[in-house]
């Protein structure tokens, strides 16, 4: 049976932030993911998941200034140091936290980074970061991201990730598979996650279109989250949508496999 982790960024924003744990305990997830933790106090957020038994499954690596539209730094060659210096403040996060892997965003490429140097600065970045964080048991992953969303975002298919984790040559990168962003992209669901099973860490959820949750779009959630046990699928996921009206109310989906 999946193991589902609501994505406090997403869920329950009707509360504050600490008080999300809580909710998220009370609906019955036993994780919990969000993007970043670095605004927070490591001691208070451990509190609350001790306090409400939830497990902390996922965040991301710092990706810039995300209030004014950066959505990560990884493929800037100009911010390289900027990069690596934030591989032990995720670290330092990760281990306060029981934190057992956490994601890089690639980032949307900038104005005059060529592809290739994009590429390259990716792969040097990641290799920096898989490094670090294999040394300290923490797995690193990233994400393909639908261009729809996120114009001009470097990492956009499952194929072009594989490439990319090849290239880093590293035994601690893998695969995010977002459900939302793929089936935007390249659809197919079943049989690309059934493929590269091996490869995916982690699994996010949301149905198309609207970022919603489960029942409210075109994915068939019914078939694919048994689907998941079917082939043995092992890990989170994460729940990252948007409810159409309050958390709450929308997650009548998820009592089918609790």
């Amino acid at each position: 049976m999946a193991k589902f982790a609501a994505n406090l960024s997403m869920l329950f924003t009707e509360l504050d932030f600490m008080a999300r744990f809580s909710a998220a305990s009370d609906a019955g997830f036993d994780g919990v993911e969000y993007l970043f933790p670095y605004g927070e106090s490591a001691k208070e957020i451990k509190q609350q998941l001790d306090q409400h038994n939830l497990e902390q499954v996922l965040f991301n690596l710092p990706a810039g200034d995300w209030d004014a539209g950066e959505r990560g730094i990884a493929v800037d060659p100009n911010r390289e140091n900027e990069f690596q210096a934030g591989v032990p403040l995720a670290i330092e996060y990760a281990k306060a936290l029981g934190c057992k892997q956490v994601n890089c965003l690639a980032g949307i490429v900038p104005n005059g980074v060529s592809e290739e140097q994009a590429r390259s600065t990716f792969i040097r970045n990641l290799r920096f970061a898989a490094q670090a964080l294999e040394v300290q048991g923490i797995v690193l992953v990233i994400e393909a991201i639908n261009t729809r969303d996120i114009p001009g975002f470097f990492l956009n298919t499952t194929e072009q990730a594989n490439d990319i984790i090849e290239q880093v040559g590293s035994d601690n990168l893998h695969l995010q598979y977002d459900i939302y962003h793929m089936q935007i992209m390249e659809g197919d669901l079943a049989p690309t996650i059934q493929k590269n099973l091996a490869q995916i860490a982690h699994i996010q959820l949301a149905d198309n279109p609207g970022r919603h949750e489960p029942g409210t779009g075109e994915i068939n959630y019914t078939y694919l989250l048994n689907y998941l046990d079917d082939i043995g699928y092992q890990g989170w996921v994460g729940c990252e949508y948007k409810p159409q009206t309050t958390t709450q109310a929308g997650l009548n989906w998820l009592n089918e496999y609790r």
